[in-house]
This record gives C-alpha cells, structure tokens and sequence, in this order.
C-alpha cells in the first residue's frame, strides 16, 4: 500500500509538487509524507518571501534497504537535485526501509 500525503496548503504548490515527483521518479516510495513548514521560518536565514524553503520528509522506500542513514540522505538530495540550490533551504529528512 502506498502512502502519499502533504500538508493541505501546499498540496498544489510547485515547489513541493516537484520534490514529491522527483522523489516518486527516482525512489520509488511505499510512503512519502511532506510537510511544508517554511510559514514557521518566516523572518528566519533562507526564508526568502516566495514561501515553500523549509520541509519536513518522512520518506520510506525498498531502495534504503542495507543503506547507512548518510546514504539515504544523499541519495534524497541525488534526486532532488538542483531543487536543493535553488528552492529549498532546509529539508528535515526521515528516510527508513519497509518494515523498520
């Protein structure tokens, strides 16, 4: 069963519509939950006024099965690519196999 959510108010944005695709495209997830949590930096580093900065990921895939929790990071940030220079500034990241 597969379990994709987001927060409501950022369902439609691009920004975390881009980072669910690529995530989907190159991790494919058994659960994936995005929380959009840049209304809470507002006045902070990195939050630019455009909104959609700061996230929160809980992100579960077969393709983290025998990774350490650095490798599963890296390969969230592989494929999220230029998402991570130009839009995103902070990306909270919960990365875990099927059945941990």
């Amino acid at each position: 069963m597969t379990s994709i959510a987001t927060a409501p108010e950022s369902a439609n944005a691009p920004v975390a519509t881009q980072i669910k695709q690529r995530l989907v495209a190159a991790l494919a997830p058994t659960r994936l939950d995005l929380d959009d949590q840049s209304a809470s930096h507002v006045g902070h580093a990195g939050h630019d006024g455009r909104g959609e900065s700061h996230f929160a990921l809980t992100i579960e895939s077969a393709s983290f099965a025998g990774m350490n929790r650095v490798q599963r990071q890296r390969a969230v940030y592989a494929a999220l690519g230029d998402l991570m220079v130009e839009r995103v500034h902070a990306l909270t990241i919960r990365a875990i196999a099927p059945g941990e």
